[in-house]
């Protein structure tokens, strides 16, 4: 059974306290964090007061995606503001081993974003160090994209490899996630599903995240 993160980034910002409630009293399990700056990705989202102030109505792991240049600037004060997993762009990290033990040298688990023109590959050696791979289904910045069909392939790539080793590294999926889709995703590999547009879009977000949960 599949993890499920709530993409706070497709959230109403003017009722944020009651998204938080809603995914507290769900079936989800992590809330699912999109940090940009507007250099690594053509958008600018939320920073460290949103993150601090979700922290303290949230009851389920914040899972931080930093979609930022240089990551290793700020990681000690994502963790102040209380991510438990903070994910960190392979494509923006030149010296990605030292960020993963930055991380973990703070006591948040690791993870590596990957874009979906980057071949999972490129992380093998360091596979064993990271404890979340967010690999990236659409091209990362806004929600509400289709899903990138190649992204299946590239799972069980990475889930092969990880079996092989024998390694716990869990694969999340990131962007397009639909009740359509959700199922040939997790046979793939997929550990954890994030989901926005899909959960916030509907009527009932509780009963969409026990939907994907039940898949």
């Amino acid at each position: 059974m599949a993890l499920i993160a709530p993409s706070i980034l497709s959230a109403n910002f003017l009722k944020l306290s009651d998204d938080i409630h809603m995914i507290n009293e769900s079936q989800a399990d992590w809330f699912h964090l999109d940090v940009m700056d507007g250099r690594f990705v053509p958008n600018i989202s939320f920073g460290f007061p949103v993150i601090a102030a979700i922290k303290k109505e949230a009851r389920k792991t914040l899972d931080v995606h930093l979609m930022i240049e240089e990551p290793g600037k700020y990681a000690e004060e994502f963790k102040n503001a209380g991510a438990d997993i903070l994910s960190v762009h392979i494509e923006a990290c030149p010296h990605l081993h030292r960020n993963l033990q930055q991380i973990k040298s703070l006591g948040m688990q690791a993870g590596v974003a990957i874009n979906p023109h980057t071949p999972v590959q490129n992380m093998f050696d360091v596979l064993h160090d990271i404890d979340v791979v967010c690999m990236m289904s659409v091209n990362p910045g806004f929600g509400g994209q289709k899903f990138i069909a190649h992204t299946i392939e590239k799972i069980k790539t990475l889930k092969a490899e990880i079996v092989r080793r024998g390694l716990s590294t869990l694969i999340e999926i990131d962007g397009g996630v639909t009740l359509e889709n959700a199922s040939s995703i997790i046979a793939a590999g997929a550990d954890v599903l994030v989901a926005g547009n899909t959960v916030f879009s509907t009527s009932d977000p509780s009963d969409t995240i026990a939907k994907l949960k039940g898949m």
